[in-house]
């Protein structure tokens, strides 16, 4: 017998979430997206909080956020995985932004903009596709490189069937991607300073 799959987060629209904000009843927003991806583009307001700064310091965060938060990524994938941390640490009633930046930016609600860069998606089928590529053309002359594209295939699998992706988070670790990482002490003192 196999388990039963755990229920989607609750989620928030991006119209009701600005409808919030308009309003000035806007929650707290955590954008756990890399530093890099929160420098190209943010919702104003929002705080980075990467997911794995927010994995290794759920306890410590804890203490320092209110019922109300809604948790932001580029789609909605990693604020998924956010909401999993946060409620499993204990903070409940946690929401998740309906699409993420891109459905915010899509229904043309304001966004902060900083220098482009190219989104993790895009970085990892640039590489993937690169590996593929390049070992199919070396497999011609070399016998067996082609398996090199071949597990990179699987691992894509894998990572669409496990909604998680090990060349994402390897790329993420990259200094084009982490910029400068926010220290734990920094973001519970920026969460203390706004009500």
């Amino acid at each position: 017998m196999s388990a039963a799959p755990s229920p989607a987060p609750p989620s928030l629209t991006p119209v009701v979430l600005h409808r919030l904000v308009q309003e000035g009843r806007a929650p707290r927003l955590l954008d756990v997206r890399t530093p890099g991806e929160f420098r190209t583009v943010h919702i104003p307001g929002s705080y980075n909080v990467p997911l794995d700064t927010l994995r290794e310091h759920r306890a410590e965060l804890l203490s320092h956020l209110d019922e109300d938060v809604v948790l932001v990524c580029r789609s909605g994938a990693r604020a998924a995985q956010a909401e999993q941390a946060l409620a499993g640490a204990g903070l409940p009633n946690l929401r998740v932004l309906h699409g993420g930046v891109n459905a915010w930016e899509a229904a043309g609600a304001p966004v902060n903009r900083g220098p482009e860069r190219w989104d993790m998606e895009r970085q990892v089928r640039l590489v993937a596709g690169s590996v593929v590529l390049a070992t199919g053309l070396v497999g011609v002359l070399v016998p067996g490189v082609h398996l090199i594209g071949t597990a990179i295939g699987a691992g894509l699998t894998y990572a669409a069937l496990s909604n998680s992706c090990m060349m994402g988070v390897l790329l993420s670790r990259l200094p084009y991607n982490r910029g400068p990482r926010p220290d734990v002490r920094s973001v519970i003192a920026e969460l203390r300073s706004t009500p």
